[in-house]
């Protein structure tokens, strides 16, 4: 792919008033987004990569990072992905997902986080007990915020 043909695709995308448009052709996969005001005002974003370039890459699934280890200790800190509301139960008069000096297992709930206005489960990618939990029900939190110590068992 040429310098011609991505100035072809952005005025393609300007004529058709498109913000997003990706093509992909013989293993090259491209993909052109604007901001809200256009091409002019906030610049073109483009994104070239090929297939396996993603393949090779190690992403965490949406809704996890992994749990860590701090060095010199005997627990697991399981941090935020995203940034939002911090809940320890599924409602308010529910009880929580898990309390301290519970046993949890690979791929259950700890908690819930809010994120413009959607509901993100976040399950434990260790097996142990809940040594602590770091974060108040309601808090707003950042991301990569510790919530939870686990113990391995």
């Amino acid at each position: 792919m040429n310098l011609k043909e991505i100035k072809e695709m952005i005025t393609l995308m300007n004529e058709n008033d498109l913000t997003e448009l990706e093509l992909e052709r013989e293993g090259l996969k491209i993909r052109l987004r604007r901001g809200s005001g256009g091409c002019e005002d906030s610049g073109m974003i483009v994104e070239r990569y090929r297939p396996q370039q993603i393949a090779s890459q190690s992403l965490p699934q949406e809704g996890s990072i992994p749990a860590q280890q701090p060095e010199g200790k005997d627990y697991a800190e399981v941090k935020s992905p995203m940034v939002g509301t911090f809940y320890r139960a599924p409602s308010p008069e529910a009880e929580p997902f898990v309390q301290v000096g519970q046993d949890v297992e690979i791929g259950q709930v700890l908690c819930i986080i809010e994120a413009m206005k959607l509901m993100n489960e976040i399950k434990s990618e260790v097996k142990g007990r809940i040594k602590e939990v770091l974060v108040e029900n309601a808090d707003p939190i950042e991301f990569g915020q510790p919530l939870f110590k686990i113990e391995a068992v």
